[in-house]
């Protein structure tokens, strides 16, 4: 069973680049960012960001954060500018679940004893930029490594 928060978030800013160009990798980055000052508010600290396994094939994982009772989260952060499709929740298949459990476990190698951990979800639903707002939605445990 999951836990969802939704809230409307204004972006505090643009990230450097180039004036005018938008491509996918800046709005996932962006995204990114949006959920990780989010989640940092929730009172949840940044262990790792964009961790990657190595080799083809493997998985990354977006952001990795321990909450206040020292549960390891592995976060996954979906963007979408629109609805056509599902969304952004719509594009987190079966599939990409176990790449992350995948990298989860790989990155979970590193602990003689690891600690409780579990796979949240943040949705971002529409455009990201300088004066846009987006719509920001927490799932809590979305799924799970079972």
């Amino acid at each position: 069973m999951w836990f969802s928060r939704k809230q409307i978030v204004k972006p505090s800013g643009d990230k450097p680049g180039e004036p005018g160009q938008i491509t996918t990798k800046r709005l996932g980055d962006e995204a990114e960012t949006i959920a990780q000052v989010y989640l940092a508010k929730a009172g949840l600290k940044l262990v790792e960001r964009n961790y990657r396994t190595p080799g083809r094939g493997g998985g990354e994982i977006d952001l990795i954060m321990r909450a206040n009772d020292g549960t390891l989260v592995f976060i996954e952060v979906r963007q979408r500018s629109g609805q056509s499709h599902g969304g952004a929740g719509a594009s987190i298949s079966g599939v990409k679940q176990q790449r992350i459990i995948f990298a989860a476990r790989h990155y979970l190698m590193r602990f003689a004893s690891p600690p409780p951990c579990r796979f949240d979800v943040v949705l971002v639903q529409g455009q990201s930029g300088v004066n846009a707002a987006v719509e920001l939605e927490w799932l809590q445990a979305a799924f799970d490594a079972s």
